[in-house]
């Protein structure tokens, strides 16, 4: 059964999903411990689920106002089928090897964010309009030497909003690559940010691969950005990103 607002806030069709809801922002409990959903054993597998953070969104004038969805703390996690809402910080993707299939979620600031190492596979990404600043990832890789990142395949990105980043340098050496991704005019031409702080220009690593649609075009893209060869992409497509073929299971039957 959906509440009223969730219907509002814009989810789809998700008769027979389960839902789970609160309303918790960071000035009540932190950020990280803010999430609707935190898992944190390992092997998880979430299916079918509607995850919403139900905080008001943030006006940028209230302290604290971000709030986490879904939290996943526990490596060799998996997510099919998933809707997660929220503005701000909408998924904290929190640390370990993580697996999201057919999900959509939705944010405005930060929605992705986090240390972890997951694959995006046929995920829908809804960018919702905020006066100030739209960024889909911030990825927190701080050393080239640590193996996290993102790699959103096959995905989509839609919304009401017209300029998101795809990414900002919220620490100094985050990892993100979209490949074979549908980017609609949401995404801004720059494609990156790297969070006024130049020096990240070297550390960072934004990649591209095959995208399609108007916001994937590459001629306004920041030169700090990679539109990648084959070989460079290969590593980013499969399953063995995230070591998957050793412990991924399959959705349940329902």
């Amino acid at each position: 059964m959906l509440l009223e607002s969730t219907t509002e806030a814009g989810i789809k069709d998700c008769l027979g999903y389960s839902l789970s809801t609160f309303d918790a922002t960071a000035k009540d409990y932190g950020t990280v411990d803010s999430g609707t959903l935190p898992t944190l054993s390992s092997y998880f597998v979430g299916a079918y689920l509607n995850i919403i953070n139900n905080a008001p969104k943030p006006d940028g004038k209230r302290e604290g106002a971000q709030a986490v969805a879904l939290r996943v703390s526990g490596d060799r996690s998996a997510f099919y089928g998933c809707n997660i809402f929220g503005f701000q910080d909408t998924v904290c993707d929190d640390r370990g090897n993580h697996f999201f299939k057919d999900c959509y979620i939705r944010g405005t600031v930060d929605f992705i964010f986090g240390s972890g190492k997951s694959l995006y596979l046929d995920t829908e990404i809804f960018v919702e309009i905020e006066p100030k600043l739209t960024v889909i990832t911030a990825q927190a890789r701080e050393s080239s030497s640590e193996d996290t990142g993102y790699s959103i395949v096959h995905g989509k990105i839609t919304g009401t909003e017209k300029g998101s980043f795809l990414g900002r340098a919220w620490k100094s050496s985050p990892r993100v690559v979209y490949a074979y991704t549908e980017m609609t005019d949401v995404v801004n031409p720059a494609g990156w940010s790297h969070e006024m702080q130049p020096e990240r220009t070297k550390t960072v690593y934004y990649g591209e691969y095959k995208c399609t649609g108007v916001g994937a075009s590459s001629s306004g893209r920041e030169p700090f950005t990679k539109q990648l060869t084959e070989k460079e992409a290969e590593p980013f497509l499969s399953l063995d990103y995230v070591a998957a073929t050793k412990w991924l299971l399959p959705p349940p039957m329902i």
